[in-house]
């Protein structure tokens, strides 16, 4: 049986019609709550896909590998590629669950469409998280400087990790209450 039908079968005991909960009927800190559990599941997305933008352009792990072989088991950064993206994934995943929320707590500009909102505040995250990775985990713990492409490229893979987790998670937090229904996922859209 595979996830989604477990899902389907959960979904058919609460009743087929039964709409979630609102927004508005939840408290700010459940939709928070809800939020992170979204910006979970953006986050390990996000990093897939930014992971898939580096690689073939970069043609190298990511620093994490460096992080690794620094601080936990010593060595080259190039031993430890499956534990390099592990910890890739997990840092991905931790900043994705921020980031949902941050972005539930976000209630200034609500006029905007949550996705249009997710895409933009994502890219601003996105690049903060760039930037903080280059200043503080690259030149501060690993004592890496990056040429300017490999700069330009870094800075680029954040923007779309930032981007592809904004987009996650402004389309399944607000607005749509049941995605898999709305984006009609079951019938292969």
């Amino acid at each position: 049986m595979s996830v989604s039908d477990r899902f389907q079968r959960l979904r058919s005991s609460r009743g087929a019609d039964d709409p979630p909960p609102s927004i508005e009927a939840e408290s700010r800190a459940e939709h928070a709550a809800r939020a992170t559990v979204r910006g979970l599941q953006a986050g390990f997305v996000a990093t897939l896909i930014m992971t898939a933008f580096r690689l073939p352009i970069m043609r190298s792990l990511p620093p994490s590998a460096n992080f690794w072989a620094q601080y936990v088991s010593g060595g080259d950064p190039e031993e430890h590629p499956i534990a390099g993206l592990a910890l890739h994934v997990l840092y991905g995943v931790q900043a994705g669950a921020l980031f949902g929320g941050l972005f539930a707590l976000l209630d200034a500009e609500r006029s905007i469409e949550a996705e249009q909102r997710g895409l933009v505040w994502g890219s601003v995250y996105g690049m903060a998280l760039s930037a903080f990775g280059s200043q503080v985990m690259l030149k501060e713990l690993l004592d890496i400087r990056l040429e300017g492409d490999e700069l330009a490229l870094f800075h680029a893979g954040h923007l779309v990790y930032g981007l592809a987790l904004g987009a996650w998670v402004g389309s399944r937090t607000e607005g749509v209450r049941d995605p898999e229904k709305e984006y009609e996922y079951g019938d292969g859209n």
